[in-house]
């Protein structure tokens, strides 16, 4: 086992490899750490092998890049393959839109280290936007996984709100995660193009909670997130926010002690109802015209939906 694994899932981004390996080639404070980089390959037509493979002729750094396809498509069946094949007592995910700061692989490795309390941690992911956000954008930046939550230490476990860090940026202990989470999730995340169901990072990180391991927030942790025009249109934003509020119940399902899961359906569908009406009569003005009004009234609204969306969709693939 070496001490750290830098994994990288990549989809049809080719293009966007290079600046991720060059940001890694150039990490400092590694000289006594032994640490590789895992390239999941998730079906991608665009040469992205060939690149990596030229890659790796050249390479000349002392830490190795490996190379692994994943036919089937989605995030966490991506993900799954990586942990698999990586090496590392920690492994650090990054996605293929996100360069790493260039202290990112030594500050992780000793803040788990100094932490072996944490079954995960994560730290702060800033946005580079090819275009200016709209200037209500921070209330809805997370969904873009783009994480700016203060310069101290905190544990997720006691935050208000029962937020949990993103895949993206995430670093986890790996035979923690092996103990904890099921082979099989239902929330695949991306699948391809599409957006499948978000919420596969909080789904797996339920479990690791469940099994009484800290999930921590270490700011000095730094990854920069490349945010496209597109990521920031109306359209786009509107199906993300879906695809987070139709995973709701089940993240909730999941998180839930077993005396709990009896009044989950109709203590919180109650709660949902009554934020999203107190929501719509507050913003309903506003809702056609704000982007971010429009995302919170159509998280809420998926939120309301998703209980009644992931029994039908569970009825089909019975049936």
């Amino acid at each position: 086992m070496v001490d750290f694994s830098v994994a990288i899932r990549t989809y049809n981004k080719a293009h966007q490899i290079p600046p991720i390996l060059e940001a890694l080639r150039s990490q400092i404070g590694t000289e006594s750490i032994d640490w590789e980089i895992v390239i999941v390959d998730n079906n991608s037509n665009d040469g992205t092998a060939d690149l990596v493979q030229k890659y790796q002729s050249e390479w000349d750094g002392p830490f190795p890049i490996r190379y692994f396809f994943e036919p089937r498509q989605g995030a966490s069946i991506a993900r799954k393959l990586a942990i698999k094949e990586s090496r590392g007592k920690f492994i650090g995910f990054l996605d293929d839109d996100n360069i790493p700061a260039s202290d990112w692989v030594a500050e992780a490795y000793s803040f788990g280290e100094a932490h072996p309390e944490a079954g995960a941690f994560s730290g702060q992911i800033h946005g580079k936007f090819e275009v200016e956000p709209p200037p209500n954008f921070r209330q809805i930046a997370s969904y873009l996984a783009i994480i700016e939550r203060g310069d101290k230490v905190f544990s997720y476990n006691t935050r208000k709100g029962r937020v949990l860090p993103p895949g993206a940026g995430l670093i986890i202990c790996k035979q923690v995660w092996l103990d904890c989470v099921p082979d099989n999730l239902l929330l695949l995340g991306p699948v391809g193009k599409s957006l499948g169901l978000k919420g596969e990072d909080m789904e797996s990180l339920a479990h690791v909670q469940n099994a009484s391991w800290e999930i921590l927030y270490n700011p000095k942790l730094h990854i920069y997130h490349e945010v496209p025009a597109w990521r920031l249109e109306r359209d786009y934003l509107l199906s993300l926010v879906r695809s987070i509020g139709l995973a709701q119940h089940h993240i909730r399902m999941t998180r839930a002690r077993p005396w709990q899961k009896p009044f989950i359906l109709p203590v919180y569908l109650l709660n949902d109802i009554r934020k999203t009406f107190i929501y719509f009569i507050k913003n309903h003005k506003s809702i056609s015209t704000d982007v971010v009004a429009a995302c919170e009234m159509e998280r809420l609204t998926s939120g309301v939906i998703s209980p009644f969306y992931l029994w039908r969709n569970a009825t089909k693939k019975l049936s």
